[in-house]
This record gives C-alpha cells, structure tokens and sequence, in this order.
C-alpha cells in the first residue's frame, strides 16, 4: 500500500509474529559487539513523544467503518442528535407538513398584502377626505368674513368652535391686515405654495410648525376684488393617523382570528388530499415488493387523485395479470419444451439399445425425432422473434413479393392437416397484386393466423383464406368456424403468452400483429362467440421506408 507501514516477512510457517513479539535473530556476517561505554557526545533522554499527544495510528490500522454494536446499531440506546436531525428533516419535507404549510404561507402571505393594500387606501381616502373638509371650513371662513366686511370682525373662539381642533392660519397679502378679532398665528409665505392657492387653485399640502405637523388647505379672502391675505385651515397630521390606526387594529384583530380558522381549514382539507396519496405510496410499497394484490383506496368526484387510484389500480392490474401470463408462458414453455425433447430422447435411446430391429420401425423414430426437433425449433424461434420485436431489433428485408404465390403456399403447408382432420379447406385468390416488402415475415404471419385457425376450428368445420387487393392495399383474410372470441377477450389474445384453452405458448398472434405493424399495416379481427373468428391482415403496397 502506497504511503502504509511495510510489513514484516512472514515467518517459515507464513504467519508473521504479533505485535510485540521478539524477532527471531537473523543471520549477520559479525556477531552484534557488546553493550559498553563509548566515547561521544552524551544525549540526555527524552520522552518518546515529546509529551506530545501520540501520532494517529496509520491509515490501515484505523477502523474502516463503522462499529456495529455502537450506539443505534446492535446495543439498545436512544438515537442520537443526527438521527432526529434526520427524523425531522424528514418530517419537513413530507407532503404532509409541506402541502398544509404551503398553503398556510399563501393565506398568510394575502392577508398580509390584502392588509397594506387596504390600509394605503384607506391613507389615501382619509387624506383625501380631511382636504375635502379643510376646503369647505376654509370657504365657509371666508364667506363669513367677505359677508361681515366693514360690519365687525370675526372672533377667533366662534370659529374653532366648528372646526373640532382644526387650525387657522393666516398670511396677509398687506402688512398689518387682519382676518378675525384677536391674534391670529400667521404663516411664513414660503410654508404654503402661495402661487398655486393665488392662482386659484388651492391644493392640500403637508404643513410643519413648531407644534406639530398638520395637513392645510389655502384660501384667499378678497374685499373689493382685493386680495387681503390667505386663510389657511390645518388638521393635525395625529388626527389622520389615529383613523387609520383604528383600521390597522381592526384588520389586526380579524388577522388574529382567521388564521387559526385558516390552519384548521388548511389542516383539514390537506389531509382529506394527502390521506389517499399515503394510501396510494403505502400500496405502490406493497406492489414493490411483488404483492400485486394489494387494494387501492377508491375516490369519488373525478379529482386528480381519483384517477390516479383508478389509473394505479389499472397498473396492478396489468402487472398481476402479466406475472400471471409470465408464469404461465414459463409453465408452458417448459412443458413445450419437454415434450418433444422427452420424445427424442426415447427414440435416440431405443436406436441406441438396439431395441427397434425393423427397417421401417427405425425410420419412423427417426422421423419422429426431425418432427420433434422441428417443432423445438419453431418454439425457440418464436421466442426470439418475440425478443427481437420487444427490443425493435427486427430487420426487414424489401423485396417484391408476389401475394398470390404467397397464399398459394402458406395454403398448402396446412392442406393435409386440414385434410386429416376433414375441415373444409378453401383458397379464393383475387386480383394478383405484387408488394415491395419482406416475403418471409408475411408468409410467417398468414401461417400463424392458419395455425391458429386449424387450432381452434373442430372437426367438420370450415376456413377460409382469401387475398384481395383495393385502394393500394392488399387484404388477406383468414375465417374459421370456431368458438368465435368475447368482445372483452378480443385484445387479449393479442398480448404474449396469452392461450384461451392452456394449450401452446400464445405467442403466433401477438409475433403476428407486432409483424403486421412492423411491415407497415394492420391486424384486424372480427367476431362474436358461436360465430367463428375471421382475421384481416391489411398491408400497403409499397412498405414503409426503414427508419
């Protein structure tokens, strides 16, 4: 190991000494001199390390993980800080606590927004309002004083007394003018836009004095259509902001009272939404674990979490009825497997033993062992024809193929069994149409679906196999009189491994639609129970371009 203690030799047993143990005594070319006194600088001893701490221990002496009797593993104790750190990290981050905090945040988050929006309006409004009233008082002041001209002055106690502790103010347009009966405080000219109230058009403006801040309207009082000075009429800024004050402790209150009524709501309605999604993680935990079984809570009202129950009871569905067919494929690939290989095995044993001393006897075994072994073939090719199409490793060749040969043969291969077991057998071949495509994948399709027909079509019965061809598309058609298929067994027979009576793998349909799209057309099929089955192999003239 780079940077490690090198190691000891081993001992001739290949067992190094432990630690500590004396070393044998090696060989030396001189015998080691004796302890005595020698000359040379004398050096005081010292402590070993310094009365330092000791060093580490090296890298491959430490522990390399951890101790699995320490504390939460083997021996009972309470976890520690960083497993209740992780219990409750994990906590926080489950839908449970997230969903209802969520929500809480955005109520929370409106409330708080609603608030200082409605508080700035209600500033605004009262802002707004006080000056509509400043205006009035101030016009009302100034009416008095225009009307009672040249009769007396105005006194200053009438005036505040309906003002309810509104401020007046004065600026005289002439030194020495006087508005009312008594001393008035007067106002610098450059604490009011002067300019605009002259011209007219008296604003609201924000007033400071040495007593306070105050919001003022002006107004111009004239005698003759001379302008004596401006009137000015102040609320205290205190007055304002106790209003909306008022409106802060209000909403304040109602805040205090519908977040908890928020939380429990919040609480409540998440967990009717997160229930059923800890349903539905319980159940996906228990189809982890291959229990397919397992129910799924059942929703009603169409919401999100209703079709996901419904979709996720569809998938358990599917998974056990696919382990089913995969159990069952295995079942039947094995028993399809031995069968033919038990036969072969008789035949080779009895060649071998010498038992079967005729000529023709020995002929037929051999015969027997070139069929079985042709069926074993069939069946592995099946299953990597299968492979191939699930895994799109499926090549296909382009090639003219001419549809009426083509049936003529896929017909004759199934003439004597069909022969032998008295089913009438007919081929009605229309117009001849050539296809550019793989010859050989149609021929293994029209053969799977005369298989198939020979399969389930009685003794006595009847199938059919017709080609035509319209519209740029040739059509071949293969009907029997069979049991016929359920409406809710029409797809499937389609799937893999699927049988109906048990018998064979249930793979000739499934290779042959996935073959029929593969080619660039269809596989249909049409029929009811009692009725016979009648499949439609749709191709298109020309086959697809290959990707």
């Amino acid at each position: 190991m780079p940077g490690g203690r090198p190691g000891d030799p081993p001992c001739p047993e290949g067992v190094r000494p432990p630690l500590g143990a004396a070393r044998s005594q090696g060989i030396r070319p001189h015998a080691r001199p004796a302890a005595r006194a020698r000359l040379g600088l004398h050096v005081r001893r010292r402590h070993a390390h310094g009365r330092r701490p000791h060093p580490p221990a090296a890298a491959e002496a430490r522990r390399r993980g951890a101790d699995r009797d320490g504390l939460g593993h083997r021996l009972q104790g309470r976890p520690g800080p960083r497993r209740r750190r992780r219990l409750g990290g994990s906590v926080l981050r489950s839908l449970r606590f997230r969903l209802p905090a969520l929500f809480l945040l955005g109520v929370v988050l409106a409330a708080v927004v609603a608030t200082l929006i409605a508080v700035r309006f209600f500033q605004s409004y009262t802002r707004t309002h006080a000056a509509t009233e400043l205006r009035g008082e101030s016009a009302g002041i100034v009416r008095l004083y225009e009307g009672q001209a040249g009769v007396g002055h105005v006194s200053l106690k009438n005036l505040e007394l309906p003002l309810g502790g509104d401020r007046v103010y004065w600026i005289p347009a002439v030194p020495g003018a006087s508005l009312l009966a008594g001393p008035l405080p007067e106002l610098p000219r450059s604490a009011v836009p002067l300019a605009k109230i002259l011209a007219g058009k008296p604003p609201a403006f924000d007033l400071h004095v040495r007593s306070g801040s105050y919001l003022g309207v002006g107004q111009v009082v004239r005698l003759a259509g001379l302008p004596v000075g401006v009137l000015v009429v102040a609320k205290p800024d205190s007055a304002l902001r106790s209003r909306w004050l008022q409106l802060v402790w209000e909403l304040a209150l109602a805040f205090g009272i519908g977040i908890p009524v928020a939380l429990a709501l919040v609480v409540y309605f998440s967990r009717r939404i997160v229930r059923p999604l800890e349903a539905l993680t319980a159940a996906a935990d228990e189809v982890a674990v291959g229990h397919y079984d397992v129910p799924v809570p059942e929703r009603t009202g169409g919401s999100e979490v209703e079709r996901l129950a419904a979709r996720f009871g569809e998938m358990t569905a599917k998974l056990a009825e696919s382990e089913q067919l995969s159990r069952h494929f295995l079942m039947s690939v094995s028993h399809e497997l031995r069968t033919p290989l038990t036969a072969i095995r008789g035949h080779v044993a009895a060649l071998r033993e010498g038992v079967l001393d005729d000529e023709d006897a020995r002929r037929r075994s051999l015969e027997v062992i070139a069929e079985e072994a042709l069926r074993l073939e069939r069946l592995v090719g099946d299953v990597l024809d299968l492979a191939k199409l699930d895994a799109r490793r499926f090549a296909l060749l382009r090639e003219e193929v001419d549809m009426r040969a083509l049936c003529e043969r896929a017909y004759a291969a199934f003439a004597e069994e069909a022969r032998a077991r008295n089913i009438e057998y007919e081929l009605a071949l229309g117009e001849g149409a050539v296809l550019v495509t793989d010859g050989d994948r149609v021929l293994q399709i029209v053969s799977n679906l005369l298989a198939n027909a020979l399969h389930w079509t009685p003794a006595g019965g009847r199938i059919d196999l017709g080609l035509t061809a319209r519209n740029g598309e040739v059509i071949v058609a293969v009907a029997d009189t069979g049991p016929g298929i359920a409406p809710q067994e029409a797809e499937r027979i389609f799937r893999p491994f699927w049988s109906g009576d048990g018998g064979g793998t249930g793979l000739g349909l499934t290779i042959a639609r996935e073959l029929a799209l593969a080619l660039g057309g269809r596989l249909e099929l049409d029929s009811e129970p009692g009725r016979g089955s009648r499949f439609v192999l749709v191709l298109p003239v020309a086959a697809p371009q290959p990707a």
